[in-house]
C-alpha cells in the first residue's frame, strides 16, 4: 500500500507491505531513485543466484535519510506524517509486515511486546544530523 502526501499528490511518502499479500516471485517495493531499496521475494525451495558482492561506490549527491520496519512478533501501530507534519495515516502492523519512510514522518506505538527489525539508510551520523522531532 503506497501512502500519498496530501501537500504533493503525486508523492509516495510511505509504503505498507503486508505479509499476507506477498506473491510468488519478486516485486520490488521502492522505486530505483529512493535511497533506501526493498524488495520482497517468495521463492520455491531450490531457487538460487548467482554468487556475488556489491561495489562500493563513491557518490556525491544530496540524500534523506529513509527508514524501514519489518514487524518479526508483536503488534505496533504506526503512524505517517505528510510534509506539513500533519497526520497523514495511521495502521496497525502485524508479524511479517513491512513500514518504508521515504519523506514525511513516522511514529510507532507498541502495542504488545514485540520485536522489529529496523534498516536505515546511512551512513548514520546521530539525531542531531539525521532527525526534527515533531
Amino acid at each position: 500500500m503506497n501512502i500519498y502526501s496530501r501537500i504533493e499528490p503525486t508523492q509516495v511518502l510511505h509504503i505498507i507491505n503486508r505479509k499476507r499479500d506477498i506473491q510468488d516471485g519478486r516485486c520490488d517495493l521502492v522505486e530505483p531513485t529512493e535511497f533506501i531499496q526493498c524488495a520482497v521475494l517468495k521463492q520455491a525451495n531450490g531457487k538460487t543466484f548467482t554468487p556475488h558482492r556489491h561495489i562500493m561506490q563513491i557518490r556525491n549527491e544530496v540524500y534523506i535519510p529513509q527508514e524501514s520496519w519489518v514487524l518479526i512478533s508483536g503488534l505496533v501501530q504506526v503512524t505517517f506524517y505528510d510534509l506539513d507534519n500533519t497526520v497523514l495515516h495511521t495502521d496497525i502492523l502485524e508479524p511479517g509486515d513491512c513500514s518504508i519512510t521515504l519523506q514525511g514522518g513516522h511514529n510507532y506505538l507498541f502495542l504488545q511486546d514485540s520485536v522489529v527489525y529496523e534498516f536505515k539508510t546511512g551512513p548514520y551520523l546521530g539525531q542531531q544530523h539525521d532527525k526534527t522531532f515533531i
